[in-house]
């Protein structure tokens, strides 16, 4: 009698779960591309399996939590829907992975693209005059993508170029480190590896070219990273004024110790 029962329900429960599925699949979205830039065109086109009376599709673009657009767009009587959105102006700033979330009654979609602004595609190319104390100054030239550089300054103690930028993006720096100025040297004068910081956090870097004259690095990094730190063996000016105190202080101490003992001698 049990297993009658159970081959009884059987169809009504393949009949459900279809129903299920069914439910799930009722909305779809899509977009025409994986990739835009800004200013490009944003195709937006899905389908509703089955109509509910006049009911519109909500659609939200969202990037990292926050509502970049939001829009009601009527569904044709086949079912289909579509929405152009045109991706530039005060809210497609930052670079990364944009949602699109669809919600029809009580279903939801959802498709995923990139988006690259135009501030992280184009690349700027100069030479930074950075001032070298009683040296005068040294040009480093650089090369930024996704930020611009604010300031370079020597940081004598810690034998580091520090490098402030405005990351509005995340994107990639690279430098050509003239060895005259700065560098990272092992005892017998071989090229030792540099200290790499950003915001007092070590990172990983690239070195593309090695010659004579400079040493050029590659360094990525993230929206809203401002400090970078090249640290190596040595920075002009080489001695900071604590640096040259101390070693004034050392060298007097050394001098008035030698006099004593000459002193006690005689």
């Amino acid at each position: 009698m049990e297993f009658r029962i159970f081959y009884a329900l059987l169809p009504l429960l393949i009949i459900s779960t279809g129903t299920v599925f069914a439910q799930e699949s009722l909305l779809s979205i899509e977009t025409d591309d994986s990739n835009y830039g800004e200013g490009d065109t944003i195709a937006i086109f899905g389908n509703v399996n089955t109509i509910i009376g006049d009911t519109p599709v909500l659609l939200q673009i969202i990037h990292e939590g926050t509502i970049i657009d939001i829009a009601q767009i009527t569904v044709s009587q086949d079912g289909t829907f579509t929405k152009i959105i045109i991706a530039e102006g005060g809210v497609w700033k930052k670079g990364g992975e944009y949602t699109i979330r669809a919600f029809y009654h009580e279903h939801t979609a959802e498709s995923v693209f990139s988006f690259t602004p135009e501030s992280k595609a184009v690349e700027t190319t100069t030479n930074f005059e950075v001032k070298a104390g009683d040296r005068g100054t040294f040009d480093v030239k650089y090369t930024i993508r996704g930020g611009a550089v604010i300031n370079m300054t020597v940081d004598s103690e810690s034998f580091a170029l520090v490098v402030q930028i405005d990351a509005i993006d995340e994107g990639v720096i690279t430098l050509d480190l003239p060895r005259e100025f700065i560098g990272a040297e092992k005892q017998d004068g071989k090229d030792d590896t540099f200290i790499i910081l950003i915001d007092s956090i070590e990172i990983p870097y690239q070195e593309s070219i090695i010659d004579k004259d400079s040493r050029v690095v590659t360094i990525n990094f993230e929206q809203g990273d401002s400090d970078i730190e090249i640290i190596g063996t040595y920075v002009v000016p080489e001695f900071s004024t604590v640096a040259v105190m101390i070693l004034i202080l050392g060298i007097m101490a050394t001098v008035a110790m030698t006099r004593n003992k000459i002193r006690i001698k005689i």
